[in-house]
Parts: C-alpha cells; structure tokens; sequence
C-alpha cells in the first residue's frame, strides 16, 4: 500500500452546504496555474469563478459522492463510475453561462479547456475526482488531501478504481502519496499543461490509507 495522509473527519455535502463549498472551491482556485487565468480579469475572477464552480458543485450533489470536512473548509467532488459532472441541459447551456459572466472569448477558451479533459478521461470504469479544494483561510492542515484520504478509502471499499487531473504542479507529488500516477499531460488551449492522473482498483478489504 503507498502510504499517504490520514483520513480528517469528513460527511457527505447536502444541499445547505453549496454556499460554503463554493466559497472555499473559489479560494482555493483562484490563483490556480490553469483556473485563475481562465478568469484574468482579477477583480472580478472571485465573482465570475464563483458561478461556474456553483453550477458544478450543484450537480455533482445529484450524487452523494461530494465530501466535506465538518465546516466545509475543504471539499472533494467526486463523480461516481457512469455518472457525469453535468446533466445533458446544464453542458449545453454550459457556454451561454460562462460568455454571460466572462465574455464570448473567454467562455469560448474554457469550453476548450473542457473538451480537451473530456476527451482525454478513461474509458474504464471510474471514479472522477472533479474538484478538490481547501479554503485559503485553513491551509497548511492537512484537510485537503486528508479529506481525499477519506474518500479513496471509501473508493477502495468498493474495489474500484480513480482518476483525477492535476492542473497545479505543487499537488502531483502529493497525489502521487496517496496511490495515483501520472498518465499523461494535456498542454491546454491556453498554453497550460495539467496531468491526468490514474489510481487502480483495491482489493476489497485492503488497508486504509493511512499517515507513514
């Protein structure tokens, strides 16, 4: 077993926690090599990022597979093998969304961005870790990957298998801690190269993912 970070406290996200979780998704994202530029006007990137992480974070909740530490400092979106980030009307209305928060060019640069991580998921069953993210004001804890800890061990019961893109250099090591390795590298229509990562199947009943 490839030892990692210890399991923090986690639940499974309702409804009455969107607010907190899309606060701490925009923290945790906005000065992200690939996401904080996707919105570059940076006064209002907190604003326009904001109702994109709402939309996904919303739909992800049609599965209980998004987890929360107690108050929502971190949060792990995770998408169950079969299902999809967005319901078939919210991807088509995905476009008009972003052009009417960031503009025709920039909703047209991150549609671009989506279908090159689309097009490069797997096509073995998975679980799709769509969005991890601590907020600013915890950072330094351990919650974020604490809280992936949790989930994978919850991946791991059930024997199978996940899959997550590191758009952010600094956390690959860290992922890599906890059992994944790097499949390939997307160099994005913005010029940003993210890492896909893989994670295979545990034996039903293995050991946790635990601290060395």
């Amino acid at each position: 077993m490839t030892s990692g970070y210890r399991p923090v406290p986690a639940r499974v996200a309702t409804p009455t926690d969107i607010d907190a979780i899309v606060e701490t998704l925009t923290s945790a994202f906005f000065e992200d090599p690939l996401w904080g530029p996707a919105f570059p006007d940076v006064e209002r990137r907190a604003a326009q990022a904001a109702a994109m992480w709402r939309l996904y974070v919303t739909s992800a909740l049609r599965y209980p597979w998004t987890l929360v530490t107690p108050g929502a400092e971190a949060a792990a979106v995770m998408i169950p093998p079969g299902g999809t980030e967005l319901t078939p009307e919210e991807e088509d209305g995905l476009e008009n969304l972003l052009a009417a928060i960031a503009g025709p060019e920039q909703a047209g640069k991150i549609m671009k961005i989506c279908d090159q991580l689309e097009a490069a998921h797997p096509r073995e069953p998975h679980f799709y870790l769509t969005l991890l993210g601590t907020h600013t004001a915890h950072r330094g804890q351990g919650l974020g990957m604490g809280l992936l800890a949790e989930g994978l061990n919850r991946v791991d019961a059930l024997g199978a298998s996940a899959y997550l893109e590191s758009s952010n250099p600094v956390n690959t090591p860290r992922y890599e801690r906890l059992g994944f390795a790097a499949r390939a590298r997307i160099t994005t229509a913005t010029g940003h190269v993210v890492t896909t990562m893989w994670r295979p199947a545990r034996p039903v009943g293995s050991t946790r993912v635990q601290a060395p």
